[in-house]
C-alpha cells in the first residue's frame, strides 16, 4: 500500500491569445504526446493584455498510465536529469517548465509550429488515494499515508534515475 505510482502529467501551453498561436500550440502538444489537447480560456478580463473572460489562451493535455511515464523519462532527459528540489511540494506533486519543447527527446523542428516553452506537472499517488476523490463514503487520507517532498524525491531517484539539486 505504501508503493507510489504516477497518477497523471499534465502539459500545459500557454499562449495568452487566441487564434493561429493555439492552434500551434495544439499542433506542438498533438506532436508531442499523440492526444488532442484541449483548450483553455481566460479566467477572468486583462484589459492591459488585450484578453477578454473565456477567451482561449492555452492548450493542455493530460496523460496517465504508460503514456505517462514514457513522457516523464523524456522530460527528465529533457532536464538532463536533474531536477530543483524547490520544484517539489509537501503533497508529493512536482512542476517543471521546459523552455523549448524541441529540447524534450524525439522531437524535431517544424517550422510550421515553431517553439513553444511548456509546464509539465506530475501527480504522484499510492493505492487508496481514491477515498478521498469518490462521492459515496468518501474520507481523509491518513497523515503517514500521504507523500511528502522527500518521499517524492526519493521515488523519482530510484524510478527515474533523477538527482535533486
Amino acid at each position: 500500500m505504501k508503493k507510489i505510482n504516477v497518477d497523471k502529467v499534465v502539459i500545459n501551453i500557454g499562449v495568452g491569445k487566441s487564434g493561429e498561436p493555439i492552434e500551434k500550440a495544439k499542433k506542438a502538444l498533438l506532436e508531442l504526446t499523440g492526444q488532442q489537447p484541449a483548450v483553455r480560456g481566460a479566467k477572468k478580463t486583462v484589459r492591459d493584455f488585450g484578453i477578454h473572460k473565456g477567451e482561449p489562451i492555452g492548450a493542455v493535455v493530460t496523460l496517465r498510465r504508460d503514456l505517462a511515464t514514457e513522457f516523464l523519462k523524456r522530460v527528465a532527459a529533457a532536464k538532463k536529469n536533474m531536477f530543483k528540489a524547490s520544484s517539489f511540494d509537501n503533497y508529493g506533486n512536482i512542476s517543471l517548465g521546459i523552455h523549448e519543447h524541441i529540447d524534450i527527446p524525439g522531437t524535431k523542428y517544424n517550422p510550421d509550429i515553431g517553439i513553444f516553452g511548456m509546464d509539465v506537472n506530475v501527480v504522484l499517488s499510492r493505492p487508496g488515494y481514491r477515498i478521498a476523490r469518490k462521492s459515496r463514503k468518501s474520507a481523509k487520507i491518513g497523515k503517514t499515508h500521504r507523500i511528502n517532498k522527500d518521499d517524492a524525491i526519493e521515488f523519482f531517484k530510484q524510478e527515474y534515475g533523477v538527482g535533486v539539486e
